[in-house]
C-alpha cells in the first residue's frame, strides 16, 4: 500500500463519520452543547470541515472551498469569513448555527479537493516544506497527519455528543 492510499482511507473515515453523525440527527443535539459549555455537534462539524479545507488549500496552493464555492455566504456566520473556529468563545461556539444538510455539503465540498490532491501524491512530496513558522519547519506529510488527527478527534467528539441522547443513535430504535 502506497503512503496515499493510507491518508485516502485517513481522510475517508472522517468523511464516514461526519455523514453517520449528521444522520437523522435533530436540531436540538445538533447545537445542544454537553455541560453549557461544550462544543455543539453543529460547531464541530463545521469546525474540522474549516480546519480540513484551510489546511489542505494552504499545502495544495488552492483556494479555500468555503470561500470559492460560496459556503461562507450559505452559512452566513456572524464570524470573519476566514475564520476556522481556533479560539473561539462560547458565544461564537453558539453562533455556528446550521442545517445537517449544510455542513454535510460543505464537508463533502471539502473531502472531493483534497482526495483529489492526495491521490495525485508520491512519495516523494511528503518531505516538502509547507510551513516555515514553526521549528523544525512543518512538512506536507506531518500536516496532513495533523490535519487528519484533529479532524478525527473532532469527528468522535460529534458522534459522542449526538450519542448523549439515545433517541438520536438509530441502532437504538
Amino acid at each position: 500500500m502506497k503512503s496515499n492510499e493510507l491518508l485516502l482511507d485517513a481522510f475517508g473515515r472522517i468523511r464516514e463519520t461526519v455523514a453517520a453523525t449528521l444522520e437523522g440527527v435533530s436540531h436540538e443535539s445538533l447545537v445542544r452543547r454537553p455541560a453549557g459549555t461544550g462544543n455543539s455537534i453543529a460547531w464541530l462539524i463545521w469546525h474540522l470541515g474549516r480546519v480540513e479545507d484551510a489546511q489542505l488549500a494552504s499545502a495544495a496552493g488552492l483556494e479555500q472551498v468555503w470561500t470559492s464555492q460560496g459556503f461562507a455566504g450559505r452559512f452566513d456566520l456572524p464570524l470573519p469569513k476566514r475564520d476556522t473556529g481556533y479560539g473561539h468563545s462560547s458565544r461564537q461556539v453558539d453562533a455556528v448555527q446550521a442545517a445537517p444538510e449544510l455542513l454535510l455539503e460543505y464537508y463533502d465540498a471539502v473531502h472531493r479537493p483534497t482526495v483529489e490532491y492526495v491521490e495525485a501524491l508520491g512519495d516523494g512530496d511528503f518531505d516538502r516544506i509547507v510551513d516555515t513558522r514553526w521549528d523544525p519547519p512543518v512538512t506536507l506529510g506531518v500536516r496532513l497527519i495533523s490535519t487528519i488527527a484533529d479532524c478525527l478527534q473532532h469527528a468522535g467528539q460529534a458522534a459522542y455528543v449526538k450519542g448523549l441522547n439515545p433517541n438520536e443513535n438509530p441502532r437504538d430504535r
